[in-house]
């Protein structure tokens, strides 16, 4: 651990893809803010970094709220001085129903969590960017297969999903003036809590439910990793992690 270590931003942190990438990251020589709006599971994931290379704070934090956002990269900025990278991981889905059976508040939760926090979190990350010395960062945004491909009865999810991939093109365009990179990961069955139900069966296009295959997180975090650590020179604009035998290619 040194003060030269880069810091990184990881939201959603508490649990699943976050938490491992917080912790591969820290593993990698990073400082680490781990957010999320459960303080124990922040805690917790926090002390899972302990002894790694990197240091690691949790700070509470609602992406969809403008007012904690800015607490937490005004947090990032007190502890470490700078903001290296953001992983914009913080997700929600809707329940797999019609679109007819959706309420306006389901709709409008997810699209508060996966575009408006995502954006949030991006323009706060930029603001440091911009002005901070040396110049520049990385916005890592986790985008998911369904900014591609959709699953059935899941409108929001995607709909934002693909408004990710419009914020990593446009964010990717407008940083260039301030070395500010922006990668899109889109990520397939990941092995976490929230992928643990589509091991005994997810339904697919064609209305049957079957197991999909899913792979371990620790791929998503090594990954995650590698795009971190590329200098500003170089990017990768678009990934697709995905476990091999899941329907993905073919969908439908």
């Amino acid at each position: 651990m040194t003060d030269s270590n880069k810091v990184a931003v990881v939201t959603g942190a508490g649990s699943g893809i976050g938490r491992a990438v917080a912790v591969a990251l820290s593993d990698a020589g990073f400082d680490v803010v781990l957010a999320g709006r459960r303080q124990a599971a922040l805690e917790d994931a926090a002390a899972g970094c302990a002894g790694r290379t990197g240091r690691a704070v949790p700070v509470q934090a609602d992406v969809t709220d403008p007012a904690q956002v800015a607490r937490l990269f005004d947090a990032a900025r007190e502890q470490f001085g700078r903001v290296d990278v953001l992983f914009n991981n913080a997700g929600a889905s809707a329940p797999a129903v019609p679109i007819d059976e959706l309420t306006v508040e389901q709709w409008q939760a997810v699209v508060d969590v996966n575009l408006t926090g995502a954006f949030l979190c991006a323009q706060a990350a930029f603001r440091i960017m911009k002005v901070q010395r040396p110049i520049g960062g990385r916005i890592i945004n986790n985008g998911s297969i369904s900014a591609a491909v959709p699953r059935p009865f899941s409108t929001p999810y995607t709909a934002t999903k693909h408004a990710v991939t419009g914020v990593t093109k446009s964010l990717s365009l407008d940083g260039r003036a301030y070395d500010i990179a922006c990668s899109q990961i889109d990520i397939g069955n990941a092995a976490t809590e929230m992928t643990e139900p589509m091991a005994a069966g997810a339904r697919q296009a064609d209305g049957r439910v079957e197991p999909e295959p899913r792979m371990d997180v620790a791929h998503v975090a090594e990954a995650v990793v590698y795009m971190a650590l590329l200098p500003l020179s170089a990017n990768v604009q678009f990934m697709t992690l995905m476990a091999t035998k899941m329907p993905f290619i073919g969908r439908g």
